[in-house]
């Protein structure tokens, strides 16, 4: 173990620690407007509108997210459609999060009990009322621990970002290696910020999972 070098490491990936911070909660935020919008479309009466969701969805889940971040960064400007390398990088990770939300948004609503739909219908509540008053509210105790694997999920996703050169931890990491030919230290370090981090958020899960109301 070459000390010099974990010492010379620790602010630099601490530093691309705060860069992936900065990502992965750019993306949840707007993978996660989306992905509730397109869990509402999911459950819409409207046919086209469920298989225009569900097509995205599959997309999105059946190839990988960095097939999806090469697409953004590189196959968009063809058509016009430019990001920098960090817009990029949360555009795509936004756009992966938001299928996996769509699920976890549509799953949770529907595993609310069918009793409660229709005694909302009976009182003359429409779908969408139905939808948001009565499956949202109760769904949300359901929805917070697949939502944060989702986020967890996305923290880890964000190292593929150094492929198109998003400084992040991971390419923080790659940038002190390539200077002082350090992998063994500089990886295992790498690994030992996402763990704690990752240990962070699902201690957060806990958290609020036992802190939300049960219905």
């Amino acid at each position: 173990m070459d000390w010099s070098v974990i010492k010379l490491a620790v602010p630099i990936l601490g530093v691309g620690l705060l860069a992936t911070l900065k990502v992965c909660f750019a993306a949840i935020f707007f993978g996660m407007l989306l992905g509730v919008v397109l869990g509402f479309g999911a459950l819409s009466r409207l046919r086209a509108v469920r298989f225009a969701v569900l097509a995205y969805v599959d997309f999105v889940r059946g190839t990988p997210l960095l097939v999806q971040i090469f697409l953004v960064y590189f196959a968009l400007p063809v058509i016009g459609v430019n990001f920098d390398e960090y817009w990029a990088g949360v555009t795509a990770l936004s756009l992966n999060a938001a299928g996996f939300i769509c699920e976890i948004m549509r799953s949770g609503m529907q595993s609310i009990d069918r009793g409660q739909i229709e005694a909302a219908q009976s009182i003359g509540m429409r779908h969408r009322q139905v939808v948001l008053h009565v499956l949202f509210p109760q769904a949300w105790r359901r929805i917070v621990p697949p939502l944060t694997n989702e986020l967890i999920s996305l923290v880890k996703g964000s190292a593929m970002l150094s492929a198109i050169s998003v400084y992040e931890l991971t390419h923080a990491g790659q940038e002190i290696i390539a200077t002082y030919f350090a992998p063994f230290e500089i990886f295992l370090m790498i690994a030992l910020y996402y763990y704690a981090l990752i240990s962070l958020l699902a201690w957060l899960s806990r958290y609020l999972e036992r802190r939300l109301p049960q219905y």
